[in-house]
């Protein structure tokens, strides 16, 4: 998602989107593609659009107090609905919802997830292993996600490669905690992070989380903020086993250790823990012990010479042997700031390197003043160059405490003032939500150009044409006896709601006073037609696995325009006006229209067209031609309007051939087709889109 496109709201469109701008975000994702995120608007109430139900009925399995004052429970529970201030999400390092628990979370909160997600990564970069970030819950129920990547590991791993990722597991338990003290949260809810695709092993992983848990809060100082209740929540039986089994080891039989094995283990973890942070303002200051060339932090603070040379001084030595040779060339080029040398980190784990110039300090306690002031300026300098460039995290060795004469306590003082002045003077400049847009907008983010245009002008569409408003949508035909009392409910507040079909197609118009009134049931009825689609989608892919025991996959792929494929098809679409966009690939379908061409003896083919409405490219990607995505009017192109007209016997006997009637109780009985084993996109005017399939000739009567 690279560029993006605005709608202004004003006036009428800005009191609609107040009222029901989550039905809007659903219905531009479903229909399109596209991420809508609403700015600089409040909602006035929760709109008519709901979450589904929790899959699972949140069901205690443990409970335990630890000596902290911190209640510690496992529960077999769904997150997409747990009742918790914050929910944590396993997440990769590019924040892309795409699978397990993070697509959960995703669908189920709306866009907005996976828009603000996309934010942060182009304003921030990667996430880095054992890092968090909290950031907005969407529709979800709770008050943040707070998003970790645990480790990753091979689909078998080894015990060496499980003990190298314990660290890193420990990091985003320990970083999670953090947050929670960071936004003062009462609750949280903590999956198995990593156990699944990321393949942790489970039982190691229980343990992992378990034990970082109770060493974090047993070290915490009494005057740090604790939770009242941590939540230790998964779905699945086998994980919500070896939750209970680590808690009860860890927190209840580890009671009956002796003390000296306690008292190692204790020893051992604190080993491997970070050190305590203190949240001054909107900065959290983190004590931490290592080597500074192995942070993995956005700016990692180095103390250089006037010379300018990396092979004098202790830090520096390291810097340079970790980065390279090239951090030195970089170096001799860079311009100073104050009093500080910017450069890339090259080999190190961070974007940057700032060379602190901090030198002449003497060991005398009584010419420390003017050195006391360039260390205090070195440290806040770094700080402030930080902001600028946007970045969120700097690491800084001892300054000064090494060859430059610094008593160690002085140092952490200074150091420590610079933080503090720093972090007052910024403080409540940002929040870790998204502030408010001055413009009321809704900004579209997509897979393609096309697909925003084809966004905005549905949406412009039901707010500006003519009234009664006209829904044209073959799903129409599908709603059950619940939708229909769902539509007479709407209707009994005034408005006119009537459903008929013409020219072979379902539709529906919303009539009625005032206009808002209309277009809110009208996008309700979008919301319906939404859902009852995905309905649809599901059903059929499920009977292809079940039928071709394959992935069904709508890979869509960039055709090159050097390609015989591009050259053979550009042929005809070029007269129409018309540019290939790119290339679906679906084995499962492919093996299906093999099976049919078998069946009727065939082996040639024939190319067919048809023109069909923006917001089915998927569903046809995915599933192939159906009679729900029938084509719209009648072009006036000789390529394309054989198929747009209403089908002959001829071309309704293809349709009947290639996947027979099916009676669908459910939703009613219909015809549908499906003739499509590769199918390809093609640019057409906004709102429509022309896909092509290769189909089997067939002469015979229906």
């Amino acid at each position: 998602m690279v560029s993006k496109l605005d709608i202004p709201l004003y006036e009428a469109s800005l009191s609609i989107v107040r009222r029901c701008g989550a039905d809007v975000c659903e219905i531009i994702d479903s229909k399109f593609g596209c991420v809508a995120a609403i700015e600089g608007v409040e909602n006035e109430s929760r709109t008519s659009y709901q979450r589904p139900p929790a899959i699972i009925k949140p069901e205690k399995r443990l409970e335990v107090m630890m000596r902290s004052g911190v209640k510690v429970s496992v529960w077999k529970a769904d997150l997409t609905n747990f009742p918790a201030e914050a929910v944590v999400n396993a997440a990769n390092e590019d924040l892309k919802h795409y699978g397990g628990l993070a697509l959960a979370l995703s669908t189920a909160g709306g866009p907005k997830i996976q828009q603000e997600s996309d934010d942060y990564i182009k304003k921030n970069g990667k996430l880095q292993t054992g890092g968090v970030v909290a950031l907005g819950p969407g529709s979800l129920p709770c008050k943040t996600i707070i998003h970790a990547v645990g480790p990753y590991l091979s689909q078998s791993p080894s015990q060496q490669e499980v003990q190298r990722a314990t660290a890193l597991l420990e990091r985003a338990i320990w970083n999670i905690l953090n947050k929670v003290d960071e936004y003062r949260l009462a609750t949280v809810a903590i999956p198995a992070i990593s156990s699944g695709l990321f393949h942790y092993p489970l039982r190691e992983c229980a343990d992992t989380i378990v034990s970082t848990i109770k060493a974090f809060y047993d070290k915490l100082p009494k005057q740090y903020h604790r939770p009242k209740e941590i939540f230790l929540a998964n779905h699945d039986d086998p994980t919500v086993r070896e939750m209970e089994r680590a808690c009860n080891q860890i927190f209840r039989l580890q009671q009956k250790q002796t003390y000296s094995s306690a008292a190692a283990q204790n020893t051992q973890r604190a080993g491997n823990a970070p050190q305590a942070s203190v949240k001054i303002g909107n900065v959290l200051l983190t004590l931490q012990k290592g080597k500074i060339e192995e942070q993995n932090t956005d700016v990692i603070v180095n103390t250089a010479s006037e010379e300018r040379k990396l092979n004098i001084g202790e830090i520096s030595k390291a810097i340079l042997e970790k980065a390279g040779y090239e951090i030195q060339k970089e170096m001799y080029k860079a311009v100073k700031k104050g009093n500080i040398y910017c450069t890339n980190g090259y080999n190190l784990k961070c974007k940057q390197v700032y060379h602190a110039i901090c030198t002449g300090q003497s060991r005398s306690p009584t010419e420390w003043t003017a050195p006391q002031q360039l260390l205090y300026s070195s440290v806040y300098e770094c700080l402030v160059e930080a902001t600028k460039n946007q970045h969120s995290s700097i690491s800084f060795p001892a300054i000064g405490t090494g060859n430059l004469g610094f008593p160690k306590k002085e140092s952490a003082s200074i150091m420590s003032k610079a933080v503090a002045e720093f972090a007052e003077r910024t403080s409540g400049s940002e929040d870790f939500h998204t502030s408010r847009a001055s413009t009321p907008k809704i900004t579209l983010l997509g897979p393609s150009d096309e697909s925003k245009r084809e966004a905005k002008k549905w949406f412009t569409d039901l707010l500006y044409r003519h009234k009664p408003i006209q829904i044209r949508n073959n799903f129409i035909s599908h709603f059950s006896e619940e939708d229909h009392q769902a539509l007479a409910h709407l209707a009994d507040t005034g408005l006119s709601i009537e459903e008929f079909f013409s020219k072979g197609h379902a539709c529906l118009t919303v009539n009625g006073k005032p206009e808002e009134n209309a277009v809110i049931a009208a996008l309700q009825v979008e919301v319906l037609l939404c859902k009852i689609h995905k309905d649809f989608i599901a059903e059929e892919e499920h009977q292809l696995k079940m039928l071709t025991a394959m992935k069904v996959s709508g890979e869509k792929k960039t055709v090159d325009e050097k390609s015989p494929v591009f050259s053979q098809r550009i042929q005809l679409f070029r007269p129409e006006g018309l540019w290939m966009v790119d290339r679906v690939e679906n084995d499962a379908l492919k093996e299906m229209f093999d099976r049919k061409k078998k069946q009727l003896h065939r082996s040639s083919t024939k190319t067919m067209f048809q023109r069909i409405p923006a917001q089915f490219c998927e569903m046809i990607s995915r599933i192939g031609f159906h009679a729900e995505c029938a084509p719209p009017e009648v072009l006036a192109s000789p390529l394309l309007s054989d198929l747009s007209a209403p089908p002959s016997a001829t071309k309704q006997t293809l349709w009947r051939l290639y996947l027979p009637r099916v009676d669908r109780r459910r939703r009613g009985s219909h015809l549908k087709g499906n003739f499509s084993s590769l199918t390809g996109r093609v640019r057409a005017e906004p709102g429509h889109s022309v896909h092509s399939a290769t189909s089997v000739p067939s002469t015979s009567s229906v």
